[in-house]
């Protein structure tokens, strides 16, 4: 007799963090103010001229499916920015237009993912990564990190958690939530070891364009068969567009286009229409002020929330996050960010939705919002721990 839902739902945990939001939107309704540094999206706009090329598009009616991979100029145009940014020549062939970084990764684990094969992640790490696995039936295995390595794994790590039942590694440089880079000469290492021993290696670098001091290497330049994902979302401030890219090895893109096909059927045509104007020099001007304001957010509360007795144990060098040890405030970073949001009005996210690594001594951050209301969030935390 079969069971409904299926049995894989049960190793599916929530997303903790929609749910805290969804509470801090309630109290908003309440007419509580609510200072939100708890979900990873920028508080720009969408720039100008993307809304503009979406709007021509629109005025045409011809609001029509795209062929799967997406659209011949888009995936031409997201090729020219890997040489025009990083030097590097990528064929268009090889882009793959997705809806959002999600269903990038989506398609990445559906072409490599078999039941019962083991992936490595970081843990702290992105959350959803590991439930991505699980739904296509592998086993997510999360490697600990800390900040004596940036929260990123080494080379080590990798050899350590390797084994027979081991088909690849998924790791993000920036990470979510730690806002660290992997160091080139790691990355380089990993991918190397990977290859060697006949995986699979995923790169999501979503938070490309948001690091500080120094641009981040795309692990592009360390061979041609690494998956890598990106998006439209948090450089580009494009996160209700739902528009990423997969970058796919040459033998995987007519697999990956096989999916595309029936999982998606294509991505959206106005959010690809809007994404031609993403790379057009006013608005790459545009993103990079926006990026600078970005470093200055985090200049600015580092100190602060250090000087509240939390502790960073590796300074962001990309993304938009803080992630922090509370344990010298709290012995249940859950409970504490509940209280706070209740008590004080500021929105954090408890580690709990990182993994099993010190979750209850850790909070995310976010500093997605300008510096006057930053500063309210370290005055009310300040008052709330007195």
């Amino acid at each position: 007799m079969p069971s409904f839902p299926a049995s894989r739902l049960q190793k599916i945990a929530p997303f903790h963090v929609m749910e805290l939001l969804a509470r801090a939107k309630a109290l908003e309704a309440e007419g509580r103010d609510i200072i939100h540094m708890e979900v990873g999206e920028p508080d720009f706009t969408t720039p100008p001229t993307i809304i503009a090329a979406a709007q021509a598009h629109l005025a045409t009616g011809r609001v029509f499916y795209t062929p799967a991979l997406g659209l011949p100029e888009l995936r031409s145009a997201i090729a020219d920015f890997y040489g025009s940014r990083y030097g590097l020549s990528v064929p268009a062939s090889r882009i793959v237009v997705t809806a959002g970084a999600s269903g990038a990764l989506l398609l990445a684990l559906a072409c490599l993912c078999e039941p019962g094969s083991e992936w490595l992640l970081t843990d702290p790490g992105y959350p959803c990564n590991a439930n991505f696995v699980r739904s296509f039936d592998g086993v997510p295995i999360g490697i600990p990190v800390d900040g004596q390595n940036k929260f990123q794994p080494t080379l080590a790590d990798v050899k350590q958690h390797w084994n027979e039942r081991t088909a690849g590694a998924l790791f993000a440089s920036p990470a979510n939530p730690t806002g660290t880079l992997l160091d080139d000469d790691v990355l380089a290492a990993i991918a190397g070891y990977v290859r060697g021993q006949g995986g699979q290696l995923i790169v999501d670098e979503i938070y490309h364009g948001l690091t500080y001091e120094r641009d981040a290497t795309t692990a592009l330049q360390f061979g041609d068969d690494i998956f890598v994902v990106q998006s439209f979302s948090k450089y580009f401030n494009m996160t209700g567009w739902r528009l990423g890219w997969l970058v796919v090895p040459e033998r995987f893109v007519r697999a990956v286009e096989r999916l595309a096909q029936n999982l998606f059927i294509a991505p959206s045509t106005p959010a690809q229409h809007a994404a031609l104007a993403a790379f057009h020099p006013d608005t790459l001007a545009l993103l990079e002020m926006r990026r600078a304001e970005f470093g200055r957010r985090r200049d600015f509360l580092v100190p602060e929330i250090e000087k509240l007795g939390f502790k960073i144990s590796a300074r962001p060098e990309g993304a938009f996050y803080l992630y922090a040890d509370c344990s010298a405030l709290t012995s249940d970073s859950e409970r504490f960010a509940h209280d706070l949001l209740e008590t004080a009005g500021v929105a954090l996210t408890p580690g709990i939705d990182f993994g099993s690594n010190a979750p209850k001594s850790h909070v995310r951050l976010a500093y997605t919002t300008n510096t006057e209301r930053l500063a309210e969030a370290v005055d009310r935390l300040r008052r709330y721990l007195r």
